[in-house]
């Protein structure tokens, strides 16, 4: 059992809250909860009181992540772990843990400078049900957590030592990827429950850590829908529609206002720990995903 059970929030720092306020709930779905006294715009896609945090500032770009393992003994499991590879692990203040909506919770700052939290206790309302701007079937959260994020990072055994020794990720599988220009790399797939993988790391100078995000809805029609809205409102596609080699996710990618990218896909099979072997793939996808000047 990972110490880490599931990404439960993402703080993105970004220049126009306006902009996207009206993307992610007018095109991806998501229910605005409204702006905190602070500033910070929440967003829902379930029962949690919020999953994202979007900050204006302007970096464009991920500010922290929040993992959530369950209960006050997994939280100490993981400052016990982070500590023993040497990364400083700080106590959350109350205050902090009342800013976050969670019990309590740790902070600390992975190999390539992001803050990144683990917490307890979040913020659940029941009593207000998740209902989405847009007439879709809602999203696949729950055990596997709000989705996935792909990062670029500097050093990639410096990570993956951080996430699977210190947080308890597991590998999944990986992919050779081409880049064009023959430029080929690795990129390492990680689970810390059934969602084939929660995050994984591509080894790649890149101008901002957070490559994207992946939203899972419940319905093919979902994507099909949200992917000809996307069309409609002439928002950038940034890679068709297709099936990945790994996780076999039917989906498309859309640029943000941000400059980052969505993934908004269906269909994913699941990791069982009692069965899974990691695999070795050399394709991102089985087909489709075309992006504009990459190769075929």
């Amino acid at each position: 059992m990972s110490a880490i059970s599931s990404l439960g929030y993402l703080g993105l720092g970004v220049k126009d809250l306006d902009a996207w306020e009206s993307f992610a709930t007018q095109i991806l779905g998501l229910q605005s909860a409204g702006c905190t006294d602070d500033g910070r715009l929440l967003l829902r896609m379930d029962e949690y009181e919020y999953r994202f945090a979007l900050h204006r500032d302007d970096s464009d770009d991920i500010a922290y992540a929040g993992w959530e393992v369950a209960d006050a003994a997994g939280l100490r499991e993981v400052a016990e772990r982070l500590r023993a590879i040497g990364v400083e692990v700080n106590a959350g203040t109350a205050d902090h843990a009342k800013l976050r909506r969670v019990t309590e919770l740790i902070s600390f700052t992975d190999p390539n400078g992001l803050a990144s939290e683990a917490f307890y206790g979040p913020s659940i309302q029941f009593e207000k049900p998740f209902q989405s701007p847009r007439p879709i079937s809602g999203f696949v959260t729950g055990q596997q957590g709000l989705g996935h994020i792909v990062m670029a990072v500097g050093d990639i055994e410096k990570s993956l030592r951080f996430y699977l020794d210190g947080l308890g990720f597991r590998i999944t599988d990986t992919i050779d990827m081409n880049f064009g220009r023959g430029m080929q790399l690795t990129m390492a797939f990680m689970h810390c429950n059934p969602r084939h993988h929660t995050l994984a790391l591509v080894p790649i100078p890149a101008p901002k850590r957070l490559h994207h995000i992946m939203m899972q809805v419940r319905s093919i029609d979902d994507v099909g829908s949200t992917m000809y809205l996307v069309q409609d409102r002439k928002i950038e596609i940034a890679s068709t529609l297709g099936r990945h080699t790994n996780d076999h996710m039917l989906s498309f990618y859309l640029r943000t206002p941000s400059g980052f990218e969505i993934e908004y896909g269906w269909g994913a099979r699941e990791v069982d720990d009692a069965t899974w072997h990691v695999q070795k793939h050399h394709a991102p996808s089985i087909w489709g995903h075309r992006r504009p000047g990459m190769e075929r």
